[in-house]
């Protein structure tokens, strides 16, 4: 009996162990029986060193999935002949599950890289293990996603460089621009400049300002301590006195009295001007019209005039030419004998 005993708890041992053996193997696969599984891929060019099988796949802290496989990229998808070896065969790929009941719904993947979802690998507290994150970044094209030589098997979300990634890219570049700078002619630049300002001190024109610059100070203590400032002080508020007396005098306040009265003088004279110039203006109007009835007039007159200046200047010709013709002549012939 003690042997059946015995062999029965070793028998429940082992179906317990290979319960839980499954249940661990469906845990690290990624789902938990919730809904049904998808699976996605990604690529990373840094280390995963911490990331291991089973790792959570988060969305913005909600676990959604487990990592289900990591490689390197050159082992699944194998170069062919011909084929450049490219930085898509140096990258490590990532596959993960995601439980679609964890997800709700959601826009296809095409769609959901083009609107900015990435992964990425983050850091869980200060333990030294990583986690896949997924989220959706605010500008999407400074990650866009790559062109591989082969066609993936699963889904791609492109991947971003982590913040320990970031951080460390940010500082190789500032100590790459640091190392750029020339250090030892800016030190040589500094000592020049040293030396040069040591010189102008000492004997240069920086000496000399400064010379001048003490004499005036002296010049200026001197005369603060001679009291000609506070004479001009004094005279200068005597002229401010006199000059407020003029202000006040009746004089001027009967002179600005007078000023304003011939402003506004002025003002109803130029208010009236516009009708003066009005009235002007018809006066002219008519007399252009007047000169014009005139000048009609005195064209016939002068015509006449014209003609009859000509008649006299030929009778006087005639005249001078033959003066007994013209007063012991003959009659002129009869209207018959004309013809």
């Amino acid at each position: 009996m003690k042997g059946k005993a015995l062999y029965l708890r070793v028998g429940m041992l082992v179906v317990a162990g290979a319960i839980l053996a499954a249940g661990f193997v469906i845990f690290l696969a990624g789902g938990r029986g919730q809904g049904p599984l998808t699976v996605f891929e990604t690529y990373s060019r840094e280390s995963v060193q911490g990331l291991d099988v089973g790792a959570p796949v988060r969305y913005r802290g909600v676990q959604i999935g487990r990592v289900t496989e990591i490689r390197l990229a050159s082992t699944e998808y194998q170069r062919a002949a011909g084929v450049a070896f490219t930085e898509a065969f140096q990258l490590v790929l990532i596959r993960f599950a995601i439980d679609s009941a964890q997800i709700g719904e959601v826009p296809r993947t095409a769609e959901a890289v083009q609107l900015g979802l990435r992964a990425r690998i983050a850091a869980q507290g200060i333990t030294g293990v990583n986690y896949v994150e997924l989220d959706f970044v605010p500008h999407p094209e400074r990650f866009p996603p790559l062109a591989f030589p082969w066609t993936p098997r699963f889904p791609v979300i492109p991947s971003i460089p982590s913040t320990v990634a970031q951080v460390r890219g940010a500082a190789e570049q500032l100590v790459e621009r640091l190392s750029q700078i020339p250090l030892e002619q800016i030190a040589q630049d500094l000592s020049t400049l040293v030396a040069s300002l040591s010189r102008q001190s000492t004997d240069g024109d920086l000496a000399a300002t400064l010379r001048e610059t003490a004499l005036t100070m002296a010049r200026v203590r001197g005369v603060l301590e001679s009291g000609e400032i506070e004479r001009t002080i004094a005279e200068f508020r005597r002229t401010a006195e006199a000059a407020q007396g003029v202000a006040s005098a009746p004089e001027l306040r009967r002179a600005l009295s007078s000023a304003a009265s011939a402003a506004d003088e002025l003002r109803r004279s130029a208010e009236r001007l516009p009708g003066t110039l009005q009235t002007f203006e018809r006066t002219m109007r008519t007399a252009r019209e007047t000169t014009t009835d005139v000048q009609a007039d005195l064209v016939p007159i002068l015509q006449d005039l014209r003609a009859t200046t000509a008649s006299l200047r030929a009778t006087a010709d005639a005249l001078r030419a033959s003066p007994s013709q013209f007063l012991l002549g003959a009659p002129p012939p009869p209207p018959d004998r004309r013809r």
